[in-house]
């Protein structure tokens, strides 16, 4: 019997799909054998380890997702990355206490219900015209909006909970870095590049993105936040972007379920398979 679980989407999409058969094909390079139950199945029980790492679409099924986590906290269930983190780290809200616990972060206003007072306000804090705007809980650029000079927010995002960031000028002019981390150790860097003219770094909007030596700066950068999480984690991945004085400022820690890319990582992912392998072998001593 198969004791690995990898959850995988409630819904797939073209877009999905694609994603979908790259990580299943990374996995089974990587000798990894493992079930791949829907997040939102009612029994994830009979597993030595389950992880969240095709959970994707779980931000459009909020309340589905929330049941979820209570569900698999109450029957303890083996998952890595554990589920307090999912639950801490599935709303953006986290980047606001990482920025004031001293962590390197891209400055974020949170507001319960967004009003054009609310831009004005953002845009005198941070000393910018161009800003961004998105839902707290959310994936792959969705709800994500770049207002530029004084542009005001689409009528579907006025009255929503939203986080607001200045718009990062090296976000063009560089892209943006992420670090993946495996066991708490490094593993690899690429460097994600959005289509000209466009501030989404996604393949789906036309981003592109290649192996990288990440400069110092993000490493230290990317430590600090991995020693900020007081909890043990399997896989994680920092993304950072250029603050254009010589440092990296946090975009996104991302521990549910993020593309690691392992296709760029020097052993081939190797890295990761250990790791699975050595948690799977510790949640069954």
């Amino acid at each position: 019997m198969t004791r690995l679980a990898i959850l995988s989407p409630a819904r797939i999409n073209p877009v999905l799909e694609q994603e979908l058969d790259e990580q299943r094909h990374a996995f089974a390079a990587l000798g990894l054998d493992y079930a791949a139950p829907q997040w939102t199945a009612p029994d994830l029980s009979g597993h030595d380890l389950i992880l969240p790492l095709m959970a994707w679409g779980y931000h459009q099924m909020p309340q589905e997702w929330a049941a979820a986590l209570d569900r698999w906290e109450a029957a303890g269930l083996p998952f890595a990355n554990p589920v307090s983190v999912l639950r801490w780290n599935g709303d953006k809200a986290y980047l606001a206490a990482l920025a004031a616990a001293g962590l390197p972060v891209v400055p974020t206003m949170m507001t319960d219900a967004l009003t054009t007072d609310d831009l004005a306000v953002a845009r005198d804090s941070f000393g910018t015209d161009d800003l961004v705007i998105k839902p707290p809980v959310s994936a792959g650029a969705d709800g994500t909006h770049c207002l530029r000079s004084g542009q005001g927010a689409p009528a579907e995002a006025l009255g929503e909970r939203t986080l607001i960031q200045p718009m990062m000028p090296a976000i063009a002019s560089e892209g943006e870095y992420s670090l993946f981390y495996f066991g708490g150790a490094f593993s690899h860097a690429i460097l994600k590049v959005p289509q000209a003219g466009d501030f989404r770094v996604q393949f789906q909007f036309g981003g592109r993105e290649h192996r990288i030596v990440p400069p110092a700066a993000a490493l230290a950068a990317a430590k600090a936040v991995m020693a900020s999480v007081v909890e043990p984690l399997l896989y994680a991945r920092v993304d950072l972007v250029g603050d254009g004085a010589g440092g990296y400022l946090l975009m996104e820690l991302e521990l549910i379920e993020p593309a690691l890319f392992l296709h760029h990582a020097d052993d081939g992912g190797k890295a990761f398979a250990d790791a699975v392998r050595e948690w799977k072998a510790g949640s069954t001593d």
